[in-house]
C-alpha cells in the first residue's frame, strides 16, 4: 500500500492502527513496536513540513504531538518499570507529509542504542517479529483510552 493510499484509508476511518482522531490528525499505532508504545501523529492536510502551516496550526500540531507523548508515557510507565522517557521527531525525509513519530524509551535498551536515535537498532526495527498486530490489541486499547481522557481534558481548556 502506497503512503497515500495509507492516507485515504485514514481518512476514511479504515486503518486498523488508529487510536484517535486528534485536532490536526490521526493518533496511529507505528507498525513496529520493537519499543513498545511507538505511534505516529499524521497531520491531516497536505503540508510537507511543520512550517508549511501558518502558526496557529503548527502549534496546535505540535500540542497533539505532546498529547499522543503524554498517553503514550502514562501507558506505557503503567505497564514496564523500565519506562524512561518519550522523544520526538517531526522528519518528512521518506514521506513528504506531515507527521511525527512518538516513542518510548526504555531503560532496558543497551546504551549504545538507548542514548541515540531509534534509527541505530538498523534492519531490527523491520523485523517481522516486531510488527503491531493482534498481539498489541490490548496496548492499542489502552492508548486509545488514555487519549480519549487526555484530549478531553485538554480540549476542554482551549
Amino acid at each position: 500500500m502506497s503512503e497515500d493510499d495509507g492516507l485515504a484509508a485514514l481518512r476514511r476511518g479504515e486503518d486498523p492502527n488508529i487510536l484517535a482522531r486528534l485536532r490536526t490528525g490521526w493518533a496511529v499505532l507505528g507498525a513496529t513496536q520493537l519499543l513498545p508504545g511507538y505511534c505516529l501523529l499524521i497531520h491531516d492536510g497536505d503540508a510537507d513540513q511543520l512550517t508549511d502551516l501558518p502558526r496557529a496550526e503548527r502549534t496546535a500540531f505540535l500540542a497533539d504531538l505532546a498529547l499522543l507523548g503524554e498517553a503514550i508515557a502514562a501507558v506505557c510507565a503503567a505497564a514496564d518499570p523500565g519506562f524512561l522517557r518519550i522523544n520526538y521527531e517531526v522528519l518528512g525525509n521518506a514521506w513528504h507529509h506531515l507527521h511525527g513519530h512518538v516513542r518510548a524509551r526504555y531503560t532496558w535498551e543497551d546504551e549504545r542504542l538507548r542514548v541515540g536515535p531509534v534509527d541505530l537498532y538498523g534492519p531490527a526495527l523491520t523485523d517481522p517479529r516486531h510488527a503491531a498486530g493482534p498481539a498489541h490489541d490490548p496496548l492499542r486499547a489502552q492508548l486509545s483510552a488514555a487519549l480519549t481522557t487526555i484530549t478531553r481534558d485538554a480540549y476542554a481548556e482551549l
